[in-house]
């Protein structure tokens, strides 16, 4: 079990209150010196660049600070167009897609088709055509139009399927064929893998295999039909190897750096109510675990992935805990179970839990996270101040962009909108 540094609470009050930390004042007065040479270049910095001062808020600063040399002082370098991505939930039947604000956007995913496990072909009904033609020309025409690709899979999806699938030539050729057929007939502009965790090196050798493949499928019917060819990406583990795993496998970065046009890394989930011990959802830095953002970012980068080929996931929604006692709120601080929503809160409920008047909002500056208790309830999440962070060290690493898991989680776009703001050294596709 990893171990967290807690956070003290203040003597508890009536109203909500946020709980600063303390930072060394020469390190205060270097960051404003050395940010403030840039600020200028950043009027939609102002808002959040004031919050964070409030709120000693160091790393976003640090951040905001290195992005404002790279971009105001340096001058821009070269770099593909910037993805804005977001995972549509098919399921939600009051958010339709004429209900997302496409110009927060550049790519929206349809987030799911199955194939069949026997066949490996997709069986589309009736009723589902008429949600994928939707979805397609909705987005194809709003203002602005954005581009759409379909996810294959999911968190629930069966991995021993995909796994038949990739172990053979024949078996791999009738599935990538279904999925080229499924794109073209209903308008999408590309193709999303979600086959979140291949369990064995084996399998692992089978996806290189299939990227090759899709890959040279992808470029031929391109060819033949005079199109532009299919978006090509996969939704992957945060870090390039399972090592919390006991068995231990790495992606295929050769055939993914060949192949694909990006990997969607999902930096959340590190922490949630399968463990008794609060912790973040999506922590940006932990000075005592590898479970966090940038070992992941940095670990498919070291294993080859250039930066351009990677979007960082961020989670509009967080993990709940109920606490053991009420009166020790720190990150670390020991649970009985899941907390609100079966452990699971969208961010537009904890905005609502956050007004509650006994609500503690504490910014935790280790992780870059906020979390929340209000009663015995803990909620570890990210709002738009720490997701701005997170935005601008995807700059300043040179990412390829973010995506959100998933839309209508958000409180009347909050965070997306700032994300979308935040991200000013590219222009978008």
């Amino acid at each position: 079990m990893d171990k967290h540094k807690n956070t003290k609470p203040e003597p508890k009050k009536k109203k909500k209150k946020n709980i600063n930390h303390k930072i060394p004042p020469f390190l205060n007065s270097l960051c404003y010196i050395y940010l403030d040479v840039c600020i200028s270049t950043f009027k939609t910095y102002t808002k959040t660049y004031q919050m964070a001062k409030s709120l000693n808020f160091m790393p976003f600063l640090f951040i905001l600070a290195s992005m404002s040399t790279i971009s105001g002082c340096l001058g821009e370098s070269a770099h593909p167009p910037v993805v804005k991505g977001a995972y549509y939930p098919s399921w939600f039947t009051t958010f339709p897609p004429s209900s997302i604000n496409t110009s927060l956007f550049t790519h929206i995913f349809y987030a799911f088709l199955v194939p069949n496990n026997v066949t490996f072909k997709f069986d589309i009904s009736d009723s589902t055509a008429v949600k994928l033609f939707n979805f397609t020309t909705t987005l194809r025409y709003g203002t602005p139009p954005v581009k759409t690709l379909y996810s294959i899979g999911g968190g629930d999806s069966d991995s021993g399927a995909f796994a038949r699938m990739a172990s053979k030539p024949s078996s791999r050729s009738v599935f990538i064929n279904s999925t080229i057929e499924v794109a073209r007939k209903y308008g999408f502009d590309g193709l999303d893998l979600d086959w979140e965790s291949p369990r064995t090196p084996k399998e692992m050798e089978d996806l290189a295999h299939l990227f090759d493949d899709w890959r040279q499928a992808i470029n031929k019917e391109a060819k033949d039909t005079h199109r532009p060819p299919l978006l090509l990406t996969a939704a992957v583990y945060f870090s390039v190897d399972f090592f919390l795993s006991n068995v231990r496998r790495s992606f295929p970065v050769p055939s993914i750096r060949r192949n694909l046009d990006w990997i969607n890394a999902m930096c959340y989930d590190y922490h949630g109510a399968w463990s008794n011990i609060t912790g973040p959802n999506a922590a940006l830095f932990d000075p005592n675990s590898n479970i966090n953002t940038i070992y992941g970012i940095n670990s498919w980068i070291n294993a080859g992935l250039p930066p351009k080929k990677i979007v960082m996931g961020l989670p509009l929604y967080g993990r709940s805990w109920k606490l053991k006692n009420p009166k020790v709120i720190g990150i670390g601080a020991e649970a009985i179970g899941p907390g609100p929503g079966d452990g699971v809160q969208t961010y537009s409920q904890i905005v609502k839990l956050k007004n509650e008047p006994d609500a503690t909002v504490v910014y935790d500056v280790d992780t870059v996270s906020v979390y929340l208790a209000v009663g015995s309830s803990w909620i570890g999440y990210d709002d738009a101040l720490t997701t701005t962070t997170k935005v601008g060290f995807a700059q300043a690493l040179g990412l390829r962009g973010y995506f959100f898991w998933a839309l209508s989680y958000d409180q009347k776009w909050e965070i997306s909108s700032q994300a979308s703001k935040s991200w000013v050294l590219d222009k978008s596709e």
